[in-house]
């Protein structure tokens, strides 16, 4: 029995340490992201609800911060104009300070907009509380 109470303590040892060597991966080590955001790549649509951040290919971030105002036609309705709703996000480069901006979905001309030598636009936006956001981050044309 002696030799049990010895083994016992190097168990617990070796299972501490392969838990905490375990849980110490950055989410950069495990394929994520610097800051643990998830990641999005260019050219490519992706969605983000109000309050989420994603990182962008060239190292900043966008915040998804809401909508600050919606006048858009509802589907059920018959409108002489579709409406308008303003999206709000804020935009951070690499070692800068936070950018807000706004996004249109009724101005063609306010869809988009440079985000240093990139763009980001709206591509839709869904109805309800909080609606979510398509995007599209590319080349700037």
């Amino acid at each position: 029995m002696p030799a049990t109470r010895r083994l016992s303590p190097l168990l617990l040892a070796g299972a501490f340490a392969a838990l905490t060597l375990g849980c110490s991966a950055t989410p950069a080590a495990a394929g994520g992201s610097e800051a643990g955001l998830r990641s999005v790549d260019a050219n490519q649509e992706f969605t983000m609800s109000p309050g989420d951040s994603v990182a962008l290919p060239d190292r900043s971030t966008l915040r998804y911060v809401g909508v600050k105002s919606d006048s858009r036609c509802r589907p059920d309705v018959r409108c002489v104009w579709a409406g308008d709703a303003e999206v709000t996000f804020e935009w951070t480069a690499a070692g800068a300070a936070a950018q807000s901006f706004e996004l249109h979905t009724g101005f063609a001309d306010k869809r988009s907009r440079a985000l240093g030598g990139d763009s980001i636009k709206l591509v839709s936006l869904a109805r309800g509380e909080k609606p979510e956001a398509r995007l599209r981050f590319g080349t700037a044309p």
